[in-house]
């Protein structure tokens, strides 16, 4: 086992529980890549233990601060079997089969991302340490959950400042098929396992679609960033009147306009619209048209990867809620989200609220929305809470 021992006094955050120990703490590291680690501080006290990388910014991502837990065969099944069991305590909606099984350093596993969709996990190994474990992880997963099969899809860039490439393909038993189907409270959804988004599908938006299926009986609805369209089936679903979803990546347009027919809302052609295109560019057209809609949700990918990025993400998210403030009605509701995590709940609150400035508009919020319960989030990690939303209604001008 390696060592690693912290600058005097730059102990307080491991001690108080947060899991990553960056490069500017450590004094000096007796460790290869990849090696469990001890973390001492400056008067060789044990601290925690985690696995270490000197190829990454966070150079030690801990996993116990017991020092007599040892970080073996047993740790990991122990792990695996606490993350399984928060789940079946989650009121998750009823005819589900796609949810988060492990949610990294907010379920003790930093870096280890499962989930299931119907009888097939995918996972994802983001870290040197857990890739080093990967193999191990594999055969416990398939022990406690008896899935179909395992497919990889680590395939994010964050790999590439570990030190590693990218890599997908199926890990244990049958491979998924290309497109499988999975429920979501009652509605059906075509995921891409292998090429969509993410591992497939945004289950952290679960319980948002849920809610967006309650409030859009008899709405217009302009759904941006509509990827394969879990927003439109929920809104259809919940007796929309009409349904106008944006999305830059066409494959992606073709498969939201099936989820729709999967459901059993053939028919509707006339009353959904998929448009292909940049959304900046499709909504300022909408505008300039004088279109109105009853409710607008935007659901945009990650505008910020670090915090040098939040001053162009905020002003990209304004811009977006501008526009969108611009195209409601009266009583009209907005849904909007930002999955960065560089952007603070607060700041994000700030950006919206100078949005609805700008446009003019007086808006109340409805409900504060975050990311689904198997997103789990931990107070002792609060980067893992990322997913921050606002239900707004729109509720006349604003005259100051």
């Amino acid at each position: 086992m390696g060592v690693v021992t912290l600058r005097r006094g730059r102990e307080k955050p491991a001690r108080r529980g947060h899991p990553w120990i960056f490069s500017g703490a450590i004094q000096c590291a007796d460790a290869a890549p990849g090696d469990i680690v001890d973390v001492l501080d400056a008067d060789g006290h044990f601290v925690a233990r985690g696995y270490y990388n000197p190829s990454s910014q966070i150079r030690v991502r801990l996993l116990t601060w017991d020092e007599g837990e040892r970080v073996n065969a047993d740790f990991w099944r122990r792990r695996l079997r606490a993350s399984l069991a928060r789940r079946d305590a989650l009121l998750l909606p009823p005819e589900t089969d796609a949810f988060r099984l492990v949610h990294a350093e907010s379920d003790g596993l930093p870096g280890l991302v499962v989930d299931r969709y119907g009888p097939w996990l995918v996972l994802q190994a983001l870290t040197l340490g857990i890739e080093r474990h990967k193999a191990l992880i594999v055969e416990l997963l398939a022990e406690l959950t008896r899935p179909a099969g395992i497919y990889e899809r680590s395939d994010e860039e964050v790999r590439r400042r570990e030190g590693l490439e990218l890599a997908t393909g199926p890990l244990w038993g049958e491979p998924p098929p290309s497109r499988l189907v999975v429920r979501e409270a009652g509605l059906r959804f075509l995921v891409d396992v292998i090429a969509g988004h993410k591992t497939g599908f945004y289950l952290d938006q679960r319980e948002n679609r849920v809610l967006a299926r309650r409030v859009a009986s008899g709405r217009r609805v302009l759904n941006c960033f509509s990827y394969t369209g879990g927003f439109t089936v929920a809104a259809v679903a919940g007796g929309a009147g009409e349904t106008v979803s944006v999305e830059s990546s066409e494959a992606a347009v073709a498969l939201a306009a099936e989820n729709v027919r999967l459901n059993g809302f053939a028919g509707r052609e006339a009353a959904d619209t998929f448009i292909v295109g940049d959304v900046f560019d499709v909504l300022r057209r909408l505008r300039d048209r004088g279109e109105q809609f009853d409710m607008v949700v935007l659901d945009p990918p990650k505008f910020a990867h670090h915090a040098g990025q939040v001053p162009s993400a905020a002003r990209g998210y304004k811009d977006i809620n501008w526009l969108a403030f611009r195209l409601l009605a009266p009583g009209g509701l907005l849904m909007t989200f930002s999955c960065s995590g560089a952007i603070s709940p607060d700041l994000f609150w700030k950006i919206v609220f100078a949005a609805a400035l700008d446009a003019g508009v007086r808006v109340r919020v409805v409900q504060v929305l975050h990311q689904a319960p198997d997103h789990t989030i931990s107070l002792h990690f609060p980067e893992g809470f990322y997913l921050k939303g606002l239900l707004c209604r729109v509720e006349g001008k604003f005259c100051p």
